[in-house]
């Protein structure tokens, strides 16, 4: 099936009803409302269904200790064990897995749950730990049959783990974003005030200082970049710090660089829309991305990506916002920075702002995952009458 193209359903005579069964385990969380207040994916995909007209929509979560809420619409059911059964006691027309990395436990969730009830996995990774976990492809050979159908953020990635043996051949696979953002963009003139971001054009990173986002290739290409444009800025923010000294060591042996680049590291998320409304470019050099949080998070607050053609910057981007460039050649970064520079950036703030709320955004997400569910749960009826019938 392919994985773009709109879905032609038949209309049901009754909202979907949906469990998220969540099996990540964090020994850390032992408040439900803080664990919900972390995960915030889990509440915000649950919301977005409610609002696309799904329902009832639940959560089983894994949990330290039994506990059950409710919050905004959604019935949150936390246990240590046995979620397979708290599952089939809701009875849902679907039961939505996070991960594809628990086969053991999904195998087992199609023994215990209704026959009629479909079971979709959604992944959360692009595929770049598939090589390394031979046993956990073993057990997916086993569990795969279990599962109706399969989510990826890009085709791409689905192809990766078809190819691992995670997806059965004819199973179909569908293409939805694995998540969105509430995060809202400041106005611009406070957000350069509050961030202390200035330049022209003003560019920022959002991400890891390591080999996948690739810094020092970025900093080459704005090096590059800097005759073109001499009043530019970057600035880097942060968290894990692998290559920051082979980042500052970089910057250190270059006069234009050390006027130029900001590195401020870790910023705590609150803060996040301050320097995403303030820049006017956001720029990454990833090699892969399992979902791109930072990239839709700035899309989200108008600043235009110039970011790496990888599959899930693609989707992303849509192809009508920013420019992409070939991950490692910071002279294509630093074409696409300069070509993109010359353009009626508030024009491409607009159409930013537009593709956002049509493809990004958790009203989105939610459309597209309800269609989905329609679709696999019609699949799944056909196939048990077939069955019945013989």
């Amino acid at each position: 099936m392919s994985m773009g193209r709109r879905i032609k359903v038949k209309t049901r005579r009754r909202p979907v009803s949906v469990v998220q069964v969540n099996y990540t385990f964090d020994k850390g969380l032992t408040d439900p409302d803080e664990l919900l207040d972390r995960y915030f994916t889990l509440t915000g995909w649950s919301e977005a269904l409610i609002g696309a007209g799904a329902g009832p929509v639940a959560v089983v979560q894994r949990f330290h200790r039994a506990s059950r809420l409710t919050r905004n619409g959604v019935a949150y059911v936390f246990q240590p064990g046995r979620l397979s059964q708290a599952v089939a006691d809701i009875g849902p027309d679907i039961a939505h897995v996070n991960g594809l990395v628990f086969p053991a436990r999904t195998w087992m969730l199609r023994r215990v749950i209704p026959a009629r009830t479909a079971i979709v996995v959604q992944s959360h990774s692009a595929g770049g730990a598939i090589g390394r976990a031979p046993g956990l492809r073993r057990l997916a050979r086993v569990a795969r049959g279990a599962i109706d159908a399969f989510l990826f953020a890009a085709e791409e990635h689905a192809a990766s783990w078809r190819r691992a043996g995670f997806v059965a051949p004819g199973r179909p696979t569908y293409q939805v974003m694995e998540a969105s953002t509430m995060v809202q963009p400041v106005n611009r003139a406070a957000a350069r005030s509050r961030s202390g971001m200035d330049g022209s054009p003003a560019l920022l990173w959002v991400g890891r200082l390591n080999a996948n986002k690739d810094p020092l290739t970025v900093l080459d290409g704005f090096e590059r970049s800097l005759g073109a444009l001499p009043a530019a800025t970057v600035t880097m923010i942060y968290t894990a710090e692998d290559l920051l000294p082979a980042v500052r060591e970089r910057i250190e042996r270059s006069a234009v660089l050390k006027e130029r680049v900001r590195l401020v590291g870790t910023v705590p998320h609150a803060r996040l829309p301050e320097f995403y409304s303030a820049a006017d470019m956001f720029v990454l050099g990833s090699h892969r991305e399992g979902s791109g949080y930072a990239l839709m998070e700035a899309c989200a607050c108008g600043a235009v990506p110039v970011v790496t053609d990888i599959p899930t910057f693609r989707l992303l981007t849509g192809g009508v916002v920013g420019a992409l460039w070939t991950p490692g050649d910071a002279a294509a970064f630093s074409r696409a920075l300069v070509d993109v520079s010359r353009r009626d950036l508030d024009a491409e703030r607009a159409r930013l702002a537009d593709h956002f709320a049509r493809e990004l955004s958790w009203d989105a997400v939610g459309r597209r995952a309800v269609e989905i569910y329609e679709n696999v749960v019609n699949r799944r009826d056909r196939i048990l009458r077939a069955r019945e019938n013989g």
